[in-house]
C-alpha cells in the first residue's frame, strides 16, 4: 500500500461491526480507527475518536451543523482523513460508522475529498437479518436518529446498509440457522461474504520487518498473510458503480431462488399497473415479503419510472425520472452508459424499457398468492387496448405518495 487507504465499516449490528473493525485493526500494521459517535448529538455535539491497536490516540468534539449530526460528520470526516494522510505513518484509516449512518453517503463524501477509498464493508449477524428487516420502528424511537428530521426506519436503513456494500463481514453467530444464512444470500447474492475471525499472531511480522503490502519483492516467508477480510478491505471500491447498482433502472436485483425455506420471486411484465387497483393492494403487497424492491410502471404516468422499496411493512415509492423510451434520441447522450446498457438488455420493440420488474424475498413466501395479486393489478385487455391517451385519464391514485 502507498499513501492512505480508507475503509468504511458500517452496520446496525453493532457487535458484528466492532468485531470486524477489531480484526482489521489487528491485522493491518499502522492502521487506525476513526469513529464519530452520534449518540451525543442531543447535547449538541458529535464525539470524534481516533484509536490504534494500543488504544485512544485523540478524542475531540465537533459541533452539529444545521442541527444535524450526520452533517457534522460529513464536515469533519474528510479534514481528519486528510490530516492522517498528510501526517504520514498511517497506512489504513478504518472509518467505523455509527449505527444508523449509511455507507453510500459517506463513501461519496470520502471520494469527493480526493481520498482513496479501498473498501466498503457492512458487518452482519445472520441471526439478526430477519428481525431487523421486519422492524418498522422509526430510528428516533430506538435512539438511532441522526437528526431531528430523520424519518427513516430500522428496516429500510438496514436494507440499504446491507445492499450497498460489496463486502459483508459475517460474524459466527451460534443462533443463526440455514434459513438465516439463505435469507442473507438471497437478499444480496452478489456480495462477497467474509467471516470475521481473529488474526493469527503467528502470521504477524517482527517489529520493523517489511510486509507484502510494503514490497512485493519480499520473500514469501517474511510476508504478512492478510486475512480475507483485510484483503477485501483493500481490494478497491468504485463509488460510481456502487451507486449505479442501487439505481432502480439498473440495479443488480436478486434472481429467482428457493432454498432452506426462503424464496425470491422475480416478477417481470410488459403491461402497466392500473393505479387504483395497485394502490388498494399496496398493504398486502408490502407485507407479503420481508424485503421487496424494483421498478414499476403506472398507466396514468406511462413515461415515469417509479421506484419500489419496501421493508419492515413500510413502502417507499418515488419517481426515478423518465423511462428511456420516453426520451428523444438527442437526450440519450446525457444518460449514463450503464443506464443505457441496462435498458438495451431489457428493450421491448413496442414499450422500450417500460416494464414491471419487482423482486420479493422472504421466508415462507406465498409465491402463487403474490403472483395472482400482482397480476390482478395490471390493466385488463380492454384497458390496455384503449391506449396511452386513455391510460392517462385513469384516477391518479399515487399522487399523494409521490407528492405531486
Amino acid at each position: 500500500m502507498s499513501g492512505l487507504s480508507v475503509v468504511i465499516v458500517g452496520g446496525l449490528h453493532a457487535d458484528a461491526r466492532r468485531a470486524a473493525v477489531a480484526q482489521l485493526l489487528a491485522d493491518v500494521p499502522d492502521s487506525v480507527v476513526l469513529h464519530h459517535d452520534l449518540a451525543t448529538a442531543t447535547a449538541g455535539t458529535v464525539v470524534r475518536t481516533i484509536r490504534d491497536a494500543a488504544g485512544i490516540v485523540t478524542a475531540g468534539e465537533t459541533p452539529l451543523v444545521n442541527d444535524c449530526a450526520c452533517c457534522a460528520l460529513r464536515e469533519d470526516l474528510v479534514p481528519e482523513l486528510i490530516r492522517l494522510r498528510d501526517t504520514g505513518g498511517t497506512r489504513m484509516a478504518i472509518v467505523e460508522l455509527w449505527d444508523s449512518v449509511e455507507p453510500k453517503a459517506m463513501a461519496e463524501v470520502v471520494t469527493s475529498g480526493g481520498l482513496t477509498l479501498t473498501g466498503v464493508i457492512t458487518a452482519v449477524d445472520p441471526a439478526l437479518v430477519l428481525p431487523y428487516l421486519g422492524n418498522g420502528d422509526d430510528l428516533a424511537e430506538r435512539g438511532l436518529a441522526a437528526a431531528p428530521t430523520d424519518q427513516r426506519t430500522v428496516a429500510d436503513t438496514f436494507a440499504r446498509q446491507l445492499e450497498y456494500a460489496p463486502v459483508l463481514a459475517i460474524t459466527d453467530s451460534q443462533e443463526a440457522d440455514d434459513e438465516d444464512r439463505e435469507l442473507l444470500a438471497q437478499l444480496h447474492p452478489t456480495a462477497r461474504q467474509v467471516p470475521i475471525a481473529h488474526s493469527d499472531p503467528a502470521d504477524a511480522p517482527a517489529p520493523g520487518s517489511p510486509t507484502a503490502a510494503d514490497d512485493l519483492t519480499v520473500p514469501p516467508p517474511r510476508r504478512r498473510r492478510l486475512s480475507p477480510l483485510s484483503q477485501a478491505a483493500l481490494a478497491g471500491f468504485d463509488v460510481e458503480s456502487a451507486a449505479a447498482a442501487q439505481h432502480p433502472a439498473c440495479a443488480l436485483l436478486p434472481a429467482e431462488a428457493d432454498a432452506h425455506g426462503v424464496a425470491t420471486l422475480v416478477w417481470h411484465r410488459r403491461r402497466p399497473f392500473h393505479p387504483e387497483r395497485l394502490y388498494e393492494a399496496l398493504e398486502d403487497l408490502t407485507c407479503a415479503a420481508a424485503r421487496s424492491r424494483g421498478r414499476f410502471w403506472l398507466a396514468d404516468k406511462p413515461d415515469v419510472l417509479l421506484h419500489w422499496d419496501a421493508a419492515g411493512g413500510a413502502l417507499c415509492v418515488e419517481s426515478a425520472g423518465p423511462w428511456l423510451a420516453s426520451l428523444p434520441d438527442a437526450a440519450w447522450d446525457m444518460v449514463p452508459p450503464v443506464r443505457r446498457a441496462a435498458a438495451a438488455l431489457d428493450w421491448h420493440p413496442e414499450h422500450g424499457d417500460c416494464c414491471q420488474h419487482l423482486v420479493f424475498t422472504s421466508p415462507a413466501l406465498d409465491r402463487d398468492g403474490l403472483e395472482q395479486l400482482l397480476e390482478s393489478c395490471l390493466l385488463t385487455d380492454a384497458e390496455y387496448a384503449a391506449g396511452r391517451d386513455a391510460w392517462k385519464q385513469l384516477p391518479p391514485a399515487f399522487d399523494t405518495l409521490l407528492e405531486v
